[in-house]
């Protein structure tokens, strides 16, 4: 056995409490990034309440950290109050690092509990936002919003139910579409509007190119337009047959827009026929009016006469009448004042 035993103190190492406060400001600056983390995510109330609390444990190890080092350097010049000052430490460490769990479990339980409490109130707004899109008629969006429900609340029955309304909405709106533009088609029609019919059956067939109706409109229109083309070649050749000069010729106005240069030329003989007629009988009209002194008459119906056939022999005969016609008309109120 050493009659003399070593009684020189250890030596010395750093002190045992330096990496809690390593640990302790790891702890507070990680709570410090996932408030900052939570502020970017839109997310205040947590963010705040995450930076409050990693600011408050940095003040603390601020403050602590100091009086630590010096409570240890006093333990090195008085053995016997160092351990108890070195006890004192360790407690208050003990409690900072307490409160600092404290604080995370807290915060992690205020999530949890924000969670549940406004899954209500998410679900709720949810159920809105899709109403919303319905009544705009946004169906994608719609039908967004009612898998993100299914996906994020685990709601698959009330998200078939909103897909399903979805569905029978989107239904009932194409179909009234198709019906509106049907009926704008058939007033078109019925007007002889055949362009803006054919304009009308294009946006249909843009906005509903599957439904069958729509992509015969075309065809449908066409088939009207020769119809009518026909009725009103009947019409022509049976007012021609009984000689109505004037249905003929207002008949034949209409048909202008239809023939094509081959038929428009097998009714070039038929349609001058007509014409003579008709210039024949308005200028009897205008030389009957002319003998009886009807001047008013006889100007009505020279002015139609130069109108309607300006190159005719009779229209410049007309012409050189008219001056004497209208001073002779003149003449009565002429007399009368």
């Amino acid at each position: 056995m050493d009659p003399h035993p070593d009684t020189r103190p250890p030596a010395s190492s750093p002190p045992t409490f330096t990496w809690i406060y390593v640990v302790a400001t790891a702890l507070a600056l990680a709570v410090l990034f996932v408030g900052f983390y939570r502020l970017g995510q839109n997310d205040t109330d947590a963010g705040w309440t995450m930076l409050a609390a990693g600011g408050t444990s940095l003040v603390l190890v601020a403050v602590t950290w100091p009086l630590a080092l010096t409570m240890n350097a006093s333990r090195r010049s008085s053995r016997g109050d160092s351990d108890t000052a070195g006890r004192d430490v360790a407690d208050r460490i003990d409690k900072v690092l307490a409160q600092l769990k404290l604080i995370a479990d807290q915060q992690l339980i205020s999530d949890r509990a924000k969670h549940v409490a406004f899954r209500d109130k998410d679900r709720d707004a949810v159920r809105r936002a899709i109403q919303e899109d319905i009544s705009r008629q946004d169906w994608d969006a719609a039908t967004k919003l009612a898998d993100d429900m299914e996906r994020e609340f685990g709601s698959k029955a009330e998200a078939d139910r909103f897909r399903d309304e979805i569905r029978i909405k989107c239904q009932e709106c194409s179909l009234k579409q198709v019906d509106d533009g049907l009926a704008a088609i058939d007033r078109h029609t019925r007007a002889e509007q055949w362009n803006s019919a054919l304009r009308e059956a294009e946006k249909l067939l843009q906005s509903h190119p599957d439904h069958e109706r729509v992509r015969n409109l075309p065809a449908e229109i066409e088939n009207r337009r020769q119809g009518y083309k026909r009725q009103l070649l009947d019409s022509w050749n049976e007012a021609a047959a009984r000689h109505d000069v004037d249905g003929s010729i207002e008949i034949l106005k209409q048909l202008d827009t239809y023939l094509t240069p081959k038929e428009a030329e097998g009714m070039q003989e038929t349609a001058r026929h007509i014409f003579r007629e008709k210039l024949n009988t308005l200028g009897k009209q205008f030389a009957t009016a002319v003998q009886e002194h009807r001047w008013a008459e006889a100007i009505r119906v020279g002015d139609s006469i130069v109108r309607d056939f300006p190159n005719t022999r009779i229209a410049q005969e007309v012409r050189e009448k008219m001056d004497v016609l209208r001073k002779r008309a003149a003449e009565p109120e002429t007399a009368a004042t």
